[in-house]
């Protein structure tokens, strides 16, 4: 009972400051969301407005957005408490260094992919989305963006010792992206295709599980590997 409580406590307390930290920076918390606007402002500009043409790419185009918003600030998951020593202290904390990360990284989906994920059904309508595969693509988000998030927090902890690591964490994260924005865009395309969806989100469930499981984890020991 006294571990559960430690656990409850040190993520209250987390994620208090995160959101201090966030509300603090509120011009910061907004950039991805801008860009994710901007990105399919641009889409919808270059392919000349035309329904039945940004219909067609729609499902790409958000999941592109939505995966390079959340990009922009995963070189930052970690770096600010590692210039500012609160890793250190995490380590020497009475709850496992797995259990941080973990917290660490939902806060870190919930200012970035969640926004974009409610703004979804808007910027589906600006790209002319039939409405009737917007389900499949809330689905689709909703399963995806954590998974992208989990990743990218291994990612982010491998990088948190070097300095000026963004191209480096694209670099390294990309690849690892790229089946979840092909299930992910797929199952919206199949579904606009009259084809069954249901084994693209079995597989974006499962790799979401996965994650869940072992990303923090691999995020904690990479962390404990970079700062000794």
């Amino acid at each position: 009972m006294d571990v559960e409580v430690g656990l409850i406590q040190s993520a209250r307390a987390l994620i208090v400051r995160d959101l201090r930290l966030v509300w603090r920076r509120r011009g910061d918390a907004l950039q991805p969301a801008l860009f994710a606007l901007l990105m399919v402002v641009l889409f919808a500009l270059a392919l000349g407005n035309e329904p039945a043409t940004l219909a067609r790419v729609a499902p790409a185009v958000l999941w592109l957005a939505v995966l390079l918003a959340g990009l922009l600030s995963l070189d930052s998951l970690f770096r600010g408490d590692a210039e500012d020593g609160s890793l250190e202290q995490w380590m020497l904390a009475p709850v496992p260094l797995a259990w941080l990360v973990g917290v660490r990284t939902a806060m870190h989906w919930a200012t970035t992919a969640l926004p974009l994920l409610l703004a979804a059904p808007l910027l589906g309508e600006m790209l002319h989305l039939p409405r009737g595969q917007l389900p499949v693509l809330l689905a689709s988000l909703a399963l995806g963006t954590p998974l992208l998030s989990l990743i990218g927090a291994v990612v982010a902890a491998l990088t948190v010792g070097m300095r000026r690591s963004g191209i480096l964490v694209a670099l390294l994260a990309l690849p690892l992206y790229v089946p979840v924005l092909v299930f992910g865009a797929g199952s919206v395309t199949a579904a606009a295709q009259g084809h069954d969806v249901a084994g693209a989100m079995l597989l974006l469930a499962a790799g979401l599980v996965l994650a869940v499981l072992l990303a923090p984890m691999a995020a904690a020991a990479a962390i404990r590997i970079a700062l000794n």
